[in-house]
């Protein structure tokens, strides 16, 4: 049997940890707000009980089957596109629990199984079965679906992704429904529609001009956009994400626009042309943004679909996206050139490549009112890497100039695990200020407070408590 020591991820230093354990301990019950994720609205609509323990925590999880697959364990063996057993996929991951020893993964799975299901035994092969029955037999109680673990959970905000043509009923369903009392914003998520290299592009773009009934020409495929993006915007979002492997923009005129559409359009357009437009399309972005309010974020810097072999048998998504070296100064400016200054334009870089936060984000965020610093992302978002992105901005850009935490994930039940790492974490950042007389007590426990409230509110537009 283990119990979670209460001091988790908080300073060894005795007299540095008690100063981050009363800071923890303002901020630790504050309602979570989530502004970037992928959990479907659908999901809190229907309301229904979540499946077996291994689709909850493993299969669906690619942090979990991308580390699995590297120890020589088939996707198919996990649930991945087949129909395996889920007790013996229950069964890989525990005889392999070793492996995720230290990583952010293996962290969150132990506090999700003692803070929500209280079951504090370590996982491996002897305690397998035991342990997937004890949970198989909470999920059919009606405490463990979906809306009691959100009120549960203390879930203010939760924000969805989106394709830009989703009719967003669920989301409306779920604003009508007065039983239901969170927020659930729908966030408009474009890739498909910018990118000529994109899976389907030719196809999303025939649907966009199709239903929004604008002509085939860059001024109409424009106005589809824009008429899309209204959609969301009268559904409650607050913002678009963007993800590109490359933060590159370029800033053309209307007729060398027009004739670039064209040709991507024709499918004549080379990789120099292709590259144009998901730049040029990325100022477009920004310019509806300065118009229409909605938060810009982008998360760059990930080759996705790394194995060409994974993507054919499994699709995208199943654990196979690497990342990259990233430059934003240079790529970005032609945007922030003629939009960085825009009152209202709110533009967040997430990047999973840490030598560009002290050397780019941190200044660029520093100068430009627009500019905010995205938090650790995807392969960064762990304690350690926490601690790391704290160290290297704050020096320039302070605690203000960022998004306040981001989960960025699909693993529901992983949402409160995450926003609490990141409090410790922070809370373990500011007491080291105190001690080292950086910041003083009362200054670090009203940052504490704002990273966690004030913060993202601002950045994403959230408004106050609803």
């Amino acid at each position: 049997m283990t119990t979670l020591d209460p001091d988790r991820l908080l300073p060894a230093d005795p007299g540095t940890r008690a100063v981050a354990r009363e800071l923890y301990a303002a901020v630790a019950e504050a309602p979570i707000l989530s502004p970037h994720g992928h959990v479907p609205a659908g999901l809190l609509l229907e309301d229904r009980p979540f499946g077996d323990p291994a689709e909850l925590f493993i299969t669906r999880d690619h942090y979990v089957t991308r580390l699995l697959h590297a120890h020589g364990v088939g996707l198919p063996a996990l649930g991945v596109g087949s129909g395996a057993d889920p007790r013996e996929v229950w069964r890989i991951f525990a005889e392999h629990a070793d492996s995720f020893a230290g990583t952010a993964s293996a962290y969150w799975i132990r506090d999700e199984l003692a803070t929500v299901f209280g079951i504090e035994e370590t996982v491996d092969a002897a305690s397998a079965d035991r342990i997937h029955d004890e949970i198989a037999a909470r999920l059919a109680e009606p405490a463990f679906r979906p809306r009691a673990l959100f009120d549960r959970f203390r879930i203010e905000v939760l924000a969805t992704t989106d394709d830009p043509l989703d009719d967003l009923a669920a989301h409306a369903a779920l604003r009508a429904d007065p039983a239901f009392r969170g927020r659930v914003l729908p966030t408009f998520r474009p890739d498909r529609y910018l990118d000529p290299d994109a899976i389907g592009f030719p196809d999303a773009v025939d649907r966009l001009l199709g239903e929004t009934g604008e002509r085939e020409r860059f001024d109409g495929y424009l106005r589809a956009l824009q008429q899309r993006r209204e959609h969301f915007l009268a559904h409650g979002a607050v913002s678009l994400d963007i993800g590109v492997a490359e933060p590159w923009t370029l800033d053309l005129d209307s007729a060398e626009a027009s004739a670039l559409f064209d040709r991507v359009r024709a499918g004549d357009a080379g990789p120099a042309d292709r590259r144009a437009f998901r730049g040029h399309m990325l100022l477009q972005m920004a310019r509806m943004s300065v118009e229409d309010g909605l938060v810009m974020t982008l998360h760059a810097g990930v080759l996705r679909n790394h194995s060409s072999a994974t993507l054919a048998a499994y699709g995208p998504d199943t654990g196979h996206d690497i990342p990259v070296a990233t430059e934003y100064t240079r790529g970005l400016r032609p945007l922030l050139e003629r939009y960085g200054l825009e009152p209202g334009f709110h533009l967040v870089l997430f990047a999973v490549d840490e030598t560009v936060y002290s050397r780019e984000l941190a200044p660029l965020a520093g100068f430009y009112p627009s500019v905010f610093i995205g938090a650790p992302w995807w392969f960064l978002d762990a304690p350690d890497a926490i601690q790391r992105w704290r160290s290297a901005i704050t020096e320039t850009a302070g605690f203000f100039r960022t998004s306040g935490f981001i989960d960025d994930t699909r693993a529901f039940l992983s949402i409160p695990a995450r926003h609490d790492a990141a409090r410790r974490a922070d809370s373990g950042f500011l007491a080291r200020s105190v001690r080292e007389g950086r910041i003083d007590l009362p200054t670090a426990e009203r940052i504490a407070r704002a990273l966690v409230d004030d913060v993202p509110r601002r950045t994403f537009k959230l408004g106050g408590p609803r």
